[in-house]
């Protein structure tokens, strides 16, 4: 990854609500293993049932998407539109924060495909999603 640095790649993402919202954090990137890795944190608006401490399904793909989106952005310098997304769910997602870990499989001229995983504050896999970007800016 030789693109912006972690501090411009969080304001890129603070300028979405929705990620503003979330709360997610770009903790760090790893150029050698084209890989980025953010953290996202509980909060009762994205619990799947009141009380649970569960996180909801659908904010966990969204985690995995925006981790996979900024993966791609981190190597070409901007955000991508997602082309696909595939999410599967190893296990309830629970804790004070999500970590997340995208690895750039494959760069081209046109698509970009990245590997995440979740893993929950104990260190548990609790989700791994698979994105398909574009790879031209918007």
């Amino acid at each position: 990854m030789s693109g912006p640095s972690v501090q411009a790649l969080q304001a890129l993402l603070d300028e979405s609500p929705l990620g503003r919202f979330l709360g997610i954090v770009i903790e760090g990137a790893d150029p050698a293993a084209s890989a980025l890795k953010l953290t996202m944190p509980m909060r009762p608006e994205i619990e799947r049932m009141a009380g649970t401490g569960q996180y909801h399904g659908g904010v966990i793909g969204t985690f995995i998407d925006v981790a996979g989106d900024f993966a791609v952005a981190a190597m070409i310098g901007g955000a991508v539109p997602t082309i696909n997304l595939r999410t599967d769910y190893l296990r309830p997602a629970q804790g004070k924060q999500l970590r997340a870990t995208a690895h750039v499989r494959r760069l081209g001229r046109t698509i970009a495909v990245v590997d995440i995983d979740v893993f929950d504050d104990s260190g548990k896999l609790v989700a791994v999603g698979r994105g398909t970007y574009g790879t031209k800016q918007g």
